[in-house]
């Protein structure tokens, strides 16, 4: 079906922001974002999400989405579905008040491939102006496919490979790397399409088929890695979860290695989806997307041949955001962005991270940069968590990286932060009822995380403020020596809590500790 014309032109007054119509980021050193509320209207669903916090790596303030099946018959009828247009628009009024609300108004509305294709398109977006005073920025194909990549580098500044997006009636693909986005087409295999097609199961894989055979010609790519953006991409990934009892159930950043995948599509083909929903908290509306969405999924893999499959959360709405980031903002790592924030606003003595990060530094020089960021993550984050109850800390520490909406982070780093917070305030792990994930990290790296733990555990109360007035550490790993060098201030400072972390912390690093104070010889 021919697509018509229902991309609305920017007034002039939008002519330089695109959608927002003003400039999010009016200063480029600034660190916080001013909250701002995006709304995308989608074949399927219709989502609002409120962002603050970090201006390189927002929060979500609020967060709320409406499955209105809004694309649902369009292959067939070219038109909206009319309940669909029904519960979109009143989930549009509902977003609009709550903005106002919020302080987040005006919202920025884009809407995808059903509004786009659909014969009454037009009327549906003047209705909606009508109505609530909202205006659909309607998006066609390969700028939805701009937008979806920008969102991933949002969150994965390094990403390099095929943004695949999946919508209720297309699915779009793009080239990112070097934080840019490059080849993109946008392809009709939405399982809302999808279900149009007559003649069965055979006829249905065949047309993916030969869509995803035209498309790979187009787009060049063989054995990349693939980041998978949308509701049925991130359904399939939690079932794959749920299959292989994976311990962490955060989407974004889990990654699917081939084989895991296609044994999950296989495993999913004889199981009782509404058993499988019930386990999972996946919406009825959703879960009927998913035979469909397996079997793209499963061409894409037979086509394409990803190197790897990695979910991100992060899509439109996120590239929105991307989009007015100055280039000096989006060369910040969204994870040192997002612990500086929550330092500034958790913590008891905002700015000691950084102190803490540099007393610290001689134990860990030789790590690479990938390892150096998350210390200092680390010691950004180790006191943001002061306000809970003592006997809780380290489990909150540990829930809050490893939950927390942050980007820039694998599973592995989330598991290592916690374990590293957790240990900035209990020396013991064993027992912990979060056991479980551990297992996804190595031996060394859970031995490096609790020697990072108990060292933040020393140096945050070696001192106030600031622990190198205090001493200075010198480790010689070689020998196994760990020296502590007093200042005249630290002679009095090293009391018998002192004594003991920094004892804990010799320990954990299989050294000797040795405490130098004022005009002692090094060498002696």
């Amino acid at each position: 079906m021919p697509q018509n014309d229902t991309t609305i032109a920017p007034d002039s007054s939008d002519e330089e922001f695109g959608p927002f119509g003003r400039s999010l980021f009016e200063d480029p050193s600034a660190r916080a974002l001013s909250r701002v509320g995006v709304v995308d209207v989608g074949s399927n669903s219709v989502r609002m999400v409120v962002f603050d916090g970090a201006a390189r790596s927002p929060a979500y303030f609020y967060n709320e989405k409406i499955l209105c099946g809004l694309g649902k018959g369009l292959g067939e009828t070219g038109l909206l579905n009319p309940v669909g247009k029904q519960r979109a628009l009143a989930a549009l009024k509902r977003f609009s008040l709550l903005a106002e609300g919020m302080g987040a108004a005006p919202l920025t509305v884009v809407a995808t491939a059903a509004t786009r294709e659909a014969k009454d398109g037009p009327e549906f977006t003047a209705q909606v102006l009508a109505e609530t005073g909202l205006k659909l920025h309607v998006i066609d194909g390969d700028e939805e496919a701009r937008l979806s990549a920008q969102g991933v580098l949002l969150g994965w500044p390094e990403a390099k490979g095929i943004v695949c997006d999946i919508g209720g009636n297309s699915m779009e693909l793009a080239r990112i790397g070097e934080g840019k986005v490059g080849k993109r087409l946008s392809v009709q295999l939405g399982p809302f399409r999808l279900q149009q097609v007559q003649g069965g199961v055979e006829k249905r894989r065949a047309l993916i088929h030969r869509v995803l055979v035209t498309a790979q010609q187009k787009m060049k790519t063989e054995g990349e890695r693939f980041y998978l953006v949308g509701g049925s991409w991130r359904v399939i990934a939690r079932l794959d979860m749920e299959r292989r009892n994976y311990p962490l159930t955060v989407l974004h950043e889990y990654r699917m290695p081939v084989k895991s995948a296609l044994d999950t599509l296989d495993w999913l083909e004889g199981a009782d989806l509404s058993l499988l929903r019930g386990r999972t908290g996946t919406s009825v509306e959703r879960m009927e997307l998913v035979p469909l969405a397996c079997e793209v999924l499963r061409e894409v893999i037979r086509v394409f041949k990803p190197s790897e499959l990695d979910i991100s959360s992060y899509g439109i709405r996120e590239g929105l955001l991307y989009e007015q980031m100055p280039e000096r903002l989006r060369a910040r790592d969204p994870l040192i962005e997002a612990a500086r924030v929550a330092e500034q606003t958790g913590a008891r003595l905002p700015g000691t991270g950084k102190k803490l990060y540099d007393f610290l530094l001689p134990l860990f020089r030789d790590r690479p940069k990938e390892r150096l960021r998350l210390i200092k993550a680390a010691c950004l984050l180790h006191d943001t968590t002061w306000r809970a109850h003592p006997d809780y800390r380290a489990d909150v520490c540990f829930d809050n990286a490893t939950r927390a909406n942050l980007g820039g982070l694998d599973h592995p780093g989330r598991v290592f932060l916690g374990l590293a917070l957790l240990h900035r305030y209990k020396n013991n792990r064993s027992g912990s009822r979060l056991e479980p994930l551990f297992r996804l990290l190595s031996e060394d790296e859970i031995q490096e995380a609790e020697v990072l733990g108990k060292a933040m555990r020393f140096g945050a109360m070696f001192a106030a403020g600031d622990p190198a007035t205090a001493g200075q550490i010198d480790w010689k790993p070689k020998k196994r020596m760990l020296d502590l060098i007093l200042t005249d201030l630290g002679t009095g400072l090293f009391g018998e809590v002192a004594q003991a972390r920094f004892a804990s912390l010799a320990q954990a690093l299989r050294a000797k500790g040795r405490v130098l104070k004022p005009g002692d010889d090094p060498a002696a």
